[in-house]
């Protein structure tokens, strides 16, 4: 279904599962790339897709879900490149206090992310999590 609301958008849907994170890194860095991002930029837009991805591959494990699916959804602006990862991975808590070694990866991985992108936004839903990012181009 078309998105009128988005003139320019490039939308992916990959398997729930490790060896497709790599497809999300390589069809973001095509999109970063045809932007004003600088290398570094786009290496920034890059890895915090990874680790989005990652983190929803792993709850996707710990809730059983590894049959969903994972949508990348960018939209690319005059000065800005817009990415939601949409997972149907399950609620991201598992209903007991982890301990802190546990939790670590994951919170290394969500602090990643804010210092890799401008904006970070996380909201749970029924079925999964959205991740929004936004990266302004020529901000450096």
């Amino acid at each position: 279904m078309p998105n009128n609301e988005c003139p320019a958008c490039v939308e992916l849907r990959i398997p729930c599962k490790p060896e497709y994170v790599g497809v999300a890194r390589l069809a973001i860095l095509g999109v970063a790339s045809r932007m004003k991002f600088s290398y570094d930029e786009v290496e920034d837009v890059r890895l915090a897709v990874g680790e989005a991805c990652t983190t929803s591959v792993e709850w996707a494990e710990r809730n059983s879900k590894t049959e969903s699916s994972i949508i990348l959804r960018s939209e690319i602006g005059p000065d800005k490149l817009t990415v939601d990862i949409l997972d149907e991975a399950g609620p991201r808590s598992d209903g007991e206090t982890a301990d802190s070694a546990e939790q670590e990866p994951e919170n290394l991985g969500a602090l990643l992310i804010t210092l890799l992108v401008d904006e970070v936004n996380v909201e749970p839903n029924d079925n999964g999590t959205r991740v929004r990012m936004v990266k302004y181009a020529g901000q450096r």
